[in-house]
Parts: C-alpha cells; sequence; structure tokens
C-alpha cells in the first residue's frame, strides 16, 4: 500500500526494480527496468561502465537538482514525498566529515532502512571519505545481540542508533554479565549518534557507563532539510535536564 501511493504522488517516468518486488507492486506501472530480466541484463552488460557526464544527461547537472526523493514516515499523516538537492545533501556530508572526520581506521555501520533519511549519510559519508562500509543484514537493525556482534568482528567504530533502540542495546550490552570496561575494550565503537526521536539524558548517562570509550552525539532535523540542522555532544547535558539538547546549527 505505501509503494503504491509513492508510486502515484511521485508519478516516476521509469521503475527500477527486481522480479520479488514487482509482484508486490500495482497494476499500470510506467517503463519498468526488472533487474533479474536476463535481456535487461544483456543490454547493461553491452554498456560502458566509465561514469556518467553531461553529455548522458538530458541537461546540464546542477547543485539545486534533486539528488533524491525520499517519502517521511507518515506519523503526522499521508507520508511526503521530500526532494533534497545535491547542494544540500553535499554540505550536509563535508559538515559531517569537518565535525567527525573519518580517517583510514575508521569502519562505518550501515543498518538503517533505506526508506529513512539517515541511510543517506551512512551510505554516501564512508564512500566520500574512502573508509569502509560494513552492511547490516536486512532487519538485522532491530537485533541487539546481533548488532553487537557485527560491530565486534568487523571493527566498527562510528554508528547511529534511535534513542529507543539505543536503549535496547545499552540493555543487551548489559546482559553479556561483562563489566562495564571490559565490554568497552570489546567494541571498537568511537562515535556513535542518536537521532529520529528525543533522546533522553537518562539514556546518555547510560551510554556513559557502558561505553565509557566512546562519544554520544544528537542530532536533530526533518527530512526537508538535508536530514540534519543542529548537534549537540550529549556529554554536556545540562544537569537535571530530561533530555539531551538538541544543540546548534551544523
Amino acid at each position: 500500500e505505501r509503494l503504491a501511493a509513492m508510486l502515484a504522488d511521485a508519478g516516476p517516468v521509469a521503475l527500477v526494480t527486481d522480479g520479488p518486488t514487482r509482484r508486490d507492486l500495482p497494476d499500470g506501472l510506467p517503463e519498468v527496468l526488472d533487474l533479474d530480466d536476463p535481456r535487461l541484463q544483456g543490454r547493461l552488460e553491452v554498456r560502458s561502465g566509465d561514469p556518467l557526464t553531461d553529455a548522458d544527461r538530458r541537461s546540464r547537472l546542477d547543485a539545486r537538482h534533486p539528488a533524491y526523493v525520499i517519502f517521511t514516515s507518515g506519523s503526522t499523516g499521508r507520508p511526503k514525498g521530500v526532494a533534497v538537492a545535491h547542494g544540500a545533501i553535499v554540505n550536509r556530508l563535508e559538515w559531517m566529515q569537518g565535525a567527525y572526520a573519518l580517517d583510514a581506521g575508521d569502519r562505518v555501520l550501515q543498518k538503517t532502512p533505506a526508506s529513512f533519511d539517515v541511510s543517506v549519510w551512512e551510505f554516501f559519508w564512508p564512500f566520500a571519505a574512502g573508509v569502509p562500509l560494513v552492511v547490516a543484514e536486512p532487519g538485522g537493525h532491530r537485533d541487539p545481540a546481533y548488532l553487537a556482534e557485527l560491530i565486534r568482528t568487523h571493527g566498527v567504530s562510528v554508528c547511529h542508533f534511535v534513542p529507543s533502540m539505543l536503549r535496547i542495546f545499552l540493555d543487551a550490552l548489559d546482559a553479556l554479565e561483562t563489566p562495564a570496561a571490559d565490554a568497552d575494550q570489546g567494541l571498537p565503537l568511537r562515535t556513535v549518534f542518536a537521532s529520529g526521536e528525543a533522546l533522553g539524558a537518562d539514556i546518555a548517562e547510560r551510554f556513559r557507563s557502558v561505553l565509557p570509550g566512546a562519544e554520544l552525539h544528537n542530532l536533530y532535523g526533518p527530512t526537508e532539510a538535508a536530514v540534519d540542522v543542529t548537534c549537540y555532544d550529549a556529554a554536556w547535558t545540562p544537569d537535571g535536564a530530561a533530555t539531551v539538547p538538541i544543540g546548534h546549527p551544523v
């Protein structure tokens, strides 16, 4: 139902999909490119693998052109399609590298479903910085024990959690019955970002207890503004505050 509503609203001129997904789509679709179709695979095999240029496009690429359209969750009504420009998301990624620079020793975890805007920086920040991306299995973002093992096994140093899932993740680490210092040494995390919900001060305090060697940063922003507009180091949460501040402009 969500896919049908998105297609009706966005009105795409072509659709790239695969066999299993196509069976769940409504009738009356635009041109469909099924990646499982041998005929399409044959057409792709003879195409050049060189980077696209303006000669391949209908017009010259401009920073004001949309980089992507992503649909909101619909928590405040009908899901809305948001077009984010190349310039906006590039600015957001460059800010993140400037503020929390990745280096050759880092590994970034990609676990956010691609229908949620946080996935945009998870995908493209490590690629832009030239560091490895560790991709969780589908649905793995819901399994804290799996995530802990994935982070430990692959040396993940940077990741994101929605605050409610961060609470569950910290509970899972506590359940390992490992002293906090040892638990911290077992996970190579250095920076964790939280966004998508209000970050409770109690969660931030718990984070410092369970993962004392890692930093926790609270990010806030609507999808319409290229993912995030403010940031705050949760270590500086005011005494007595119920939630971590959303901070200052990025």
